[in-house]
Formats: structure tokens, sequence, C-alpha cells
């Protein structure tokens, strides 16, 4: 039904353009869906970006491997930082984020873990340490071998170590590169339907 100048039948005073659809869906169903959205709790809109203990999962970016959580965070000041900053990207969990620059004058944003689901690539270099005190060994994506950070050693301690001796201690972290890890919470609003790829 066509709804023209209001009335049902088009007439001859009205012109062509004044025409207009009716709705096909009532007004209330949009005043109905927009109270669901917004009745939800911040627990239950922040449940999805949680874990089981109720931490942020966070993501490799490129595969969508589950790295670590925010229940890992462990903030290790690096003397080297060009700047760091605190952010509040974890949900509760403050977070703190450093610039740091290599001896190429590559810069990476990172964040320090206790413990985080990375490969190692060892021996470590005690070279050119952020973390005087500290070697270091990339540390990449199990499933599909991106670069995500470094895992930190004391110097102390031989070049090559079994994972379990890194995994299992108190004196261990690992810098992600921040850019390179995808909040689970966020994962869905970048995946692309296949109907949409060509």
């Amino acid at each position: 039904m066509v709804s023209v100048c209001g009335s049902d039948v088009r007439g001859p005073s009205c012109p062509p353009w004044r025409v207009r659809p009716k709705p096909t869906v009532p007004w209330w169903w949009a005043v109905l869906l927009l109270w669901c959205c917004c009745t939800q709790t911040r627990s239950e809109a922040c449940a999805a970006a949680e874990g089981d203990d109720g931490t942020a999962l966070l993501l490799c970016r490129s595969c969508g491997h589950e790295v670590t959580t925010g229940a890992d965070l462990n903030p290790v000041r690096s003397p080297l930082a060009l700047s760091h900053r605190n952010d509040s990207r974890l949900g509760d969990e403050p977070l703190h984020v450093q610039v740091l620059q290599n001896p190429h004058g590559h810069r990476f944003e990172v964040i320090t873990f206790k413990a985080a689901d990375v490969a190692k690539r060892w021996p470590a270099d005690g070279g050119s340490s952020w973390f005087p005190g500290f070697a270091w060994t990339v540390a990449s994506c199990p499933r599909c071998g991106a670069h995500l950070g470094w895992g930190f050693q004391p110097s102390e301690w031989p070049l090559t170590v079994p994972e379990s001796r890194f995994v299992d201690s108190e004196r261990t972290f690992v810098a992600l590169i921040a850019g390179r890890l995808l909040r689970e919470d966020l994962a869905p609003r970048l995946l692309v339907p296949r109907s949409y790829s060509s």
C-alpha cells in the first residue's frame, strides 16, 4: 500500500515524488530492540571479552591463536624505553605500554607478561637487551609463526634452556608487541563473511 499526500490513492493533485512507501515494520519494534540492547548490564557486555577466570583474552592478530590473558600481565619497566603510558585496553587490568627501539631504529609498543603461549627461538642473545640483566629470544605464534615479541631470561642462564625451565621460573617474562595482539571481544568485528569475499 502506498501513502500519497495523506490518502491511500494517488491523485492528480499530488506530485509523484511525494509518494512514499508505508513502513512494513511497526515503529514499536525498533523501540523494543533498542530497549533490549540498552538494558544489558556491563558484566554481561564484558563477558564475551573475558576468559573463564574473568580476565580478557589476547589473540594473535594473524591467526586468532589464544596467546595470553590479562591475568598474566607483569609490568616490567625498561630503563631504555623511549616512552611509556598506562592504558586500559584489558578491562579492569591496568596495562603498561612501553615504546622501545632496536639498534636498527625500529620502534615497538610492547606489553610485558609473566606467561604467554609463544614459541621461543633459542639460543638467547645477551646483546642489545632492552632489559639490563636479561638475555632475549624471539617469540612467535606457535600456530602461524608470526613474530609476536620476545622472551626474556636472566643473563646468567645458559643461552639455550628447556621450555619448562623458562615457563616455571619467576624470573622470566615475555614482551609482546601490542599491535600484533587482538582482544578476543574485538575479533568477531574484524571477520568478513565468506559471502562478502570475491
